[in-house]
């Protein structure tokens, strides 16, 4: 008897092509529209080579990863109806969430501004993140804050 084995990311995640990397691969699949992933490679390595030239001394790839992860959210508010009230209730994310809602929050920042080419507008973005600063950045701070203010219920976390 044989069993097949599929990785925890699925059968259909591959690796890209220029890094072997499944987060850019996943980042390249959330920045597509479309179903134009060819457009979408070409944004994305074209950011990358836009870090290069500006942060010279990390690698593009590291830059990147660092920027995900200074964005992942630790905490966010659910809410929870206890009682004919409803509360925010602060809970843990789960690692799978945290790096979607990362790709989510850097690519709303980068559709929301205009006049500049898409790549640069996401080299920008990704190199805010770096220094802990931009529009993600905001975002993930300001979902933090929720959860701080809102502490005193989590006890209704079930």
């Amino acid at each position: 008897m044989s069993v097949k084995v599929t990785s925890v990311t699925g059968p259909g995640v591959k690796k890209d092509p220029v890094f072997g990397d499944l987060l850019v691969s996943k980042f390249i699949n959330c920045l597509m529209r479309d179903g134009k992933k060819t457009k979408a490679e070409k944004i994305f390595y074209s950011a990358l080579d836009e870090i290069g030239k500006r942060i010279k001394d990390k690698e593009p790839l590291e830059v990147f990863k660092t920027a995900i992860g200074n964005i992942k959210p630790i905490v966010e508010v659910k809410s929870r109806r206890v009682g004919g009230a409803n509360y925010q209730v602060p809970v843990k994310v789960e690692p799978k969430r945290q790096q979607s809602l990362a790709f989510r929050w850097v690519l709303d920042a980068v559709r929301k501004k205009s006049g500049k080419p898409t790549a640069v507008l996401l080299c920008n973005e990704l190199c805010d993140a770096f220094n802990k600063e931009g529009a993600a950045m905001t975002t993930r701070e300001n979902t933090h804050r929720m959860a701080e203010a809102n502490k005193a219920f989590a006890h209704f976390a079930w």
